[in-house]
Parts: C-alpha cells; structure tokens; sequence
C-alpha cells in the first residue's frame, strides 16, 4: 500500500490537533477542542510560511495515516552542516503496527538527503518507551542527553 504525503493544509488543522491530542501524553498536553486554540493556528501559520519548515499530512486512499513534522536546520557545527528535526510524529490508532512509520521515516529521511543534510536528529519523551525503540530499530542512536527547560 502506498503512502502519500503532502503539506498539511489549514483544513487539516483540527484533524492534526486530535491526532497529536490521541494518546496518553497528548491528551495531557493538547487541547484538541473545536474551536481551536488560537495558538494552533498562530503556530501552523508560522510554519507554513518558513522555507525551513514541513508539516506533512500522511494518506492512505485519502484517510489520514499519520504526520510529521520536518525542519531544516543550519549549523556551524560539523563543518556549516544542515541537519533535518523530524518531530511530531504520529500515526492514526487505526493504522498502527502495519509499518507505516517505517515508510514515514524512510521518506522523511530521503527528504533530508535531498536537501543536504549530513544529520537527522529527533527526541522522544522517555515515557514512549515503544517509540524508543521503534527509532532505535530504525538505526537512531541515544548518543546524547536532552534538555528542556519549560518557560
């Protein structure tokens, strides 16, 4: 079955919220009530207009399978490299387990060699263990400690 995928539109937005809002993390964090919070749209707006910036809708016969979000980045470090973010990641419930986050990252990852990056770089929250090693079976490596600091 082939994955199609495609910049997230704004008719999209409230089905993207409900998605990330549709597991035990989200449903802490998000806010996936109608209407939505302005702050979603502040923040696709923002990302729709950065060059740097890809918010993918993933389809499967026109049903929504997943998204992901991919940023550019620029470096000096490790010679002026670019280096590619993939965050948000998430698969409807209905559609997990049959691979197609494998498909996501392995296009996601042709993505970013396409645009010259050298590194592909991502974090997950350590209560995703499952996700952890999905990446890991992936070939990511934990080669570094992650910071946040809430403001």
């Amino acid at each position: 079955m082939e994955l199609k995928y495609r910049l997230a539109g704004f008719k999209d937005l409230e089905s993207l919220v409900a998605l990330l809002s549709n597991d035990p993390l989200g449903s802490k964090r998000e806010d996936a009530s109608v209407p939505l919070n302005s702050a979603y749209i502040e923040a696709f707006e923002a990302i729709a207009r950065d060059p740097n910036n890809e918010l993918l809708v993933v389809e499967l016969e026109n049903s929504l399978v997943g998204m992901l979000q991919i940023t550019i980045i620029p470096y000096l470090t490790h010679i002026g490299s670019w280096r590619c973010l993939i965050e948000g990641v998430r698969i409807h419930s209905d559609y997990r387990g049959q691979g197609f986050g494998e498909q996501m990252f392995e296009y996601a990852i042709e993505q970013a060699k396409n645009k010259g990056c050298t590194i592909v770089q991502l974090t997950s929250d350590k209560q995703r263990p499952d996700a952890i090693r999905f990446y890991e079976k992936l070939g990511f490596k934990a080669t570094h400690e992650g910071f946040k600091l809430a403001l």
